[in-house]
């Protein structure tokens, strides 16, 4: 005599086989198997223009991997919490008083009150800077926002190592917001140039390069019907405890929008035309508390 295992086995693996057909193989009310109907087919991707020859040149350099040792400025024990945020954009702007576009580039008016943030504070457009290990390698990074005219900010991360800091990442650009998920830095840019619409855009920590870069990008929908989650702040804790806002910043920065001097910026992607639809950026974290 067969065991009566062996008989449940058979059913159960004889209903798993013939799906639709026999739909009444078993109910919830028993416990048994239920069809959940027909499966469409799967659909792999298609390679349009197969033909199309490699690229013979390099994509275009928008500076994202451009990265800096910031001058005269050195950090206690490699902590970044060490050196002083408005001594470290003042350093950059006295090695490069002039530089209005590229990763350095400010609006002329914007160096020269970077210039006078110790004599005039209040009018001092570096904003209080946040603290989180975007590298992974259990330091924490300094982020560093500067406000500009028009709207833009200037996004900058600086990463302690022998003895100073290094500038990992600067952008600029008309920012909503700048939120942090994970060990991405996520800015949110007011246009996309379609109206109801916004860009999108994590920076994350590239090894090989050894700096944060664009690494993805998506214009999202906004208004009352886009469902978009409220933009939250930079959580984390600024100088002695205090809650501070972050940005870097770089005339070639993010999203193609005006910086000084009339420079484009970039969001990550070439001239070239567009890149592949994205995966979704994750969603806001919560707000931390101080």
């Amino acid at each position: 005599m067969r065991p009566r295992g062996v008989h449940v086995a058979a059913a159960v693996a004889l209903c798993a086989l013939s799906g639709p057909v026999l739909a009444a193989c078993g109910s919830a009310g028993t416990g048994g198997l239920e069809s959940a109907g027909p499966t469409r087919p799967a659909v792999g991707p298609v390679r349009l223009w197969p033909d199309l020859p490699p690229a013979t040149n390099p994509p275009i350099d928008y500076g994202e991997s451009d990265i800096q040792r910031v001058p005269d400025i050195r950090v206690t024990g490699d902590d970044v919490r060490s050196a002083d945020a408005v001594e470290v954009v003042r350093a950059e702007v006295r090695a490069r008083p002039d530089a209005r576009t590229g990763p350095d580039g400010l609006y002329e008016e914007t160096a020269r009150a970077v210039a006078a943030c110790v004599s005039e504070p209040a009018a001092c457009p570096v904003m209080r800077p946040y603290y989180r290990d975007l590298t992974g390698d259990g330091r924490d990074e300094l982020i560093v926002g500067i406000r500009m005219p028009e709207q833009q900010v200037a996004v900058r991360v600086y990463r302690a190592e022998r003895g100073g800091l290094t500038r990992i990442m600067s952008t600029v650009d008309q920012v909503i917001s700048v939120e942090l998920a994970g060990r991405d830095l996520i800015m949110r840019v007011g246009s996309a140039g379609i109206p109801g619409y916004e860009y999108r855009t994590a920076w994350s920590w590239d090894e090989r390069q050894g700096s944060m870069l664009p690494t993805r990008d998506e214009i999202v929908r906004v208004g009352p019907s886009g469902g978009r989650t409220p933009a939250g702040r930079l959580p984390g804790p600024g100088p002695s405890g205090t809650t501070g806002s972050s940005s870097t910043a770089g005339p070639s920065g993010s999203s193609s929008t005006t910086g000084p001097s009339g420079t484009t910026g970039s969001s990550g992607t070439t001239g070239a035309g567009p890149s592949p639809v994205p995966p979704p950026l994750p969603p806001p974290p919560p707000e931390e508390a101080p």
